[in-house]
């Protein structure tokens, strides 16, 4: 028997799974268990926001960032997978190749050692600290690859006017040293590190080039790679940048009020929380915080998505990046400028980038097996046809290095983080932060969909309409003694009650106070125990008779929730509460009908009110008197049979979003806990995000399968033709950087509005 004196407790609550502690016997063999590099089943790990190289403590050592300004694609993350993976105090690598982010798990004492492996690479380590901002890459000069470019060009003209061949291999020297010294110098270091990379294949395909004398190709090949390379880092620099360009979504400065009552404009950056700050109509807010004084209306779409401005008055908060439409107002900072919404959910799907998706974990296996495989042919061909007379030894080795520069994989696997990425950044856009590209993708696969009801389905702000005090009982005394137990809960159900009293009576002390997990909540006023809650906790604290039972099923019967006083011995009065059906909840479920979706409530009210809302919205089945372990193990079943997600607050809804697919937590705007929590989380109370969050993995998985068709497509062509005698390096070099272009910016239209 609990605190409050509840009899016969349901053994499946012994079990309950709250906080996501499974069950010891429970299996969570869903994909959701396995994409959290570690983490516990029950979701993502919180979101933390250390400072870039400050190294955190974790089991088996330090966790650490490091900044690599060169490391850009795949090519360079292989070196440093190889380099750093062989030593003993390593324990664990993640890239983010978005961000230029390796996180290394290591030994306390191993630090510079890393750091030292990794500069003998070429490339440069960076640990920032807090506030400092980001390094910018170093500008390199154009004069080097214009002069490449004149040079590369004289060779032509010179080689098709006949003029000496000494002219045209000056020429062509020139302009392969001019722009080609970091394709060397990259190439030197992959092929000493015995990894052949594109560099290290163009070294030796332009270095082979001029042994067998073919001077014009050699230099105009070297040319066109750099000239492509330069284009791709630019490519990639856009969805590089494309989330971190919501930054510029606040202002650098923010007018704050100063002890003596003066208004200064400071940094924003400075400004702590607890000051007050001063919005002009048409101004960004510069941090999140609520509104002490004044009225105006709101643009809320970098944060939330909403298409229509919300009006705000004094107690509303307010949002960094939103616009201040209308009228003035002061409010007050509530989390300072590195720790607003914003800035969380950038972090946030900065750190999603780093969890590979599945057809990217794919991809990244294939081009292990790939390159090696295609390096492997390349060699066959420049040694076996002329062993067997098939043809000179100058053709087939030009065949093979023509090969070697379209084995590069750089195309093929950078397809699928850009796509990824966009999409990322895509539905950060609309107001829907996906916490990684594995619910992305597995969006598209959504077979049911379990949604929590209150704030959810309805508006979650529920108003008293019946309160029937029982004979024998003063009127104003139980309506004063179910107030003074409400006033203590922030239950939706509660604070109906307690809103309906407010001005009436002077609320009385309420000692011992517990809320009870899918029932109600308790505790002694004047020494005497008081219960309000649903049925099931009236029968099981006082009993309930029979025409009680009956009022009570009427009053559910018309789709209000219903709670009862007692005192543990008899039942002293009913209040009925109800709450709207948002008008988006109609249009959403419809929505997710059409793509194939079911949908499950799972409510804690009773099945009355639960069918009833239900067949207000058209949700295909309604499940009442659901406490969080009915909950689990209801979505648990349905992820049984395909691809199941949970809609919930992030909070009380833990073990079941634990137990989905794919967990949503609705009007996270704001709220910590539901970002850091969800799998995807809402910024706003929206339903209608979710069927735009289907439909954006329908788009993305659509792209990401034409960039691997396209990738692999473009390397077969050309390795055909160069086997059939028609491959140059010119069509190696289009071949390879090509299809890195074209999938580049196929993946890039995510982001078009």
């Amino acid at each position: 028997m609990s605190d409050c004196g509840i009899k016969n407790k349901p053994d499946q609550e012994a079990d309950n799974p709250c906080g996501c502690q499974h069950s010891s016997g429970h299996q969570h063999d869903h994909q959701h268990s396995h994409d959290h590099n570690g983490d516990s089943c029950c979701g993502p790990a919180p979101v933390s926001f250390n400072p870039l190289g400050a190294s955190q403590a974790v089991a088996g050592g330090l966790r650490t960032d490091i900044r690599i300004m060169q490391m850009d694609c795949p090519v360079e993350e292989n070196l440093i997978r190889k380099k750093l993976g062989g030593m003993d105090a390593v324990k664990a690598l993640e890239f983010n190749l978005m961000q230029r982010v390796l996180t290394v798990t290591h030994t306390p004492e191993a630090l510079e050692a890393i750091l030292d492996a990794i500069r003998t690479l070429g490339f440069e380590p960076e640990l920032s600290v807090q506030g400092e901002p980001k390094v910018e890459e170093k500008k390199k000069p154009w004069w080097p690859l214009a002069l490449s470019g004149v040079a590369a060009i004289a060779a032509e003209v010179t080689h098709w006017a006949g003029l000496p061949e000494w002219l045209t291999a000056a020429l062509a020297l020139l302009a392969v040293f001019s722009c080609g010294f970091t394709t060397y110098k990259k190439g030197w270091i992959s092929i000493r590190n015995a990894n052949l990379n594109i560099n290290a294949l163009m070294s030796i395909a332009v270095t082979g080039a001029l042994i067998l004398g073919q001077w014009p190709e050699a230099a105009m090949v070297m040319v066109l790679f750099t000239i492509a390379e330069l284009i791709e880092a630019k490519s990639l620099d856009r969805a590089r940048n494309a989330i971190g360009s919501l930054m510029s979504l606040t202002p650098d400065t923010a007018v704050v009020q100063q002890p003596d009552g003066s208004w200064q404009e400071v940094e924003a950056k400075s400004v702590q929380p607890g000051s007050v700050v001063r919005v002009k109509p048409g101004e960004r807010i510069g941090l999140d915080g609520e509104i002490v004084r004044g009225r105006t209306t709101v643009n809320q779409a970098p944060i939330t998505g909403e298409s229509l401005p919300v009006d705000k008055t004094s107690g509303d908060p307010v949002f960094a990046g939103t616009i201040n439409e209308s009228g003035v107002f002061d409010y007050r900072a509530t989390a300072a400028a590195s720790d607003t919404t914003l800035a969380r959910i950038i972090h946030a799907v900065e750190e999603a980038q780093g969890m590979k998706a599945p057809t990217q974990r794919f991809v990244d296996s294939f081009s292990r097996i790939y390159t090696p495989v295609v390096i492997g042919i390349a060699a066959a061909v420049a040694v076996l046809p002329p062993l067997f007379g098939a043809g000179s030894w100058q053709e087939w080795i030009y065949k093979a290095l023509v090969m070697l520069v379209i084995a590069c994989p750089c195309a093929l696997v950078i397809s699928t983080p850009v796509t990824i990425v966009s999409g990322l950044t895509a539905a950060a856009r609309k107001g829907i932060l996906v916490k990684g590209g594995v619910y992305l993708e597995q969006g598209r696969k959504l077979g049911a969909l379990a949604l929590d009801k209150t704030g959810t389905i309805t508006h979650g702000k529920p108003v008293q309409t019946d309160a029937t005090i029982l004979d024998g009982v003063d009127d104003a005394e139980g309506r004063l003694l179910a107030a003074s137990l409400a006033s203590n809960s922030d239950h939706p159900v509660s604070l109906a009650v307690a809103a309906a009293a407010a001005g009436q009576f002077t609320l009385r002390e309420v000692d011992n106070f517990e809320a009870l997990a899918g029932m109600g909540v308790c505790g002694d006023i004047d020494g005497q125990r008081y219960y309000l809650g649903n049925l099931r906790l009236a029968r099981e604290t006082s009993g309930c008779p029979p025409e009680i039972a009956e009022r009570v099923q009427a009053l559910e019967g018309q789709g209000k929730t219903v709670i009862l006083l007692n005192d543990g011995q008899r039942v002293l009065g009913l209040f009925a509460v109800a709450d709207t059906v948002k008008e988006s909840s109609r249009e959403a479920i419809a929505q997710l009908h059409a793509l194939g979706v079911k949908t499950v409530m799972l409510t804690g009210d009773n099945p009355h009110t639960a069918r009833a809302i239900a067949a207000q919205v058209g949700i295909d089945e309604a499940r009442g008197n659901q406490l969080p372990a009915d909950k689990y193990a209801a979505v648990q079943a349905l992820s049984g049979q395909g691809v199941a997600g949970m809609v919930g607050d992030g909070i009380n809804d833990a073990p079941a979003l634990a137990a989905a697919d794919i967990g949503f937590a609705m009007g996270a705007m704001g709220t910590d806990t539901a970002i850091e929590t969800a799998d995807v989380a809402l910024m706003d109370d929206d339903l209608g995000k979710i069927p735009a969050f289907v439909r954006l993995s329908k788009q993305t998985y659509a792209l990401l399968v034409q960039n691997i068709s396209i990738a692999l497509g473009i390397k077969a062509l050309f390795l055909a033709l160069t086997l059939a005698g028609m491959g140059t390096m010119w069509m190696a070099v289009f071949a390879d950087v090509g299809a890195s272009l074209l999938v580049v910016a196929n993946g890039l239209r995510l982001l078009r509005k």
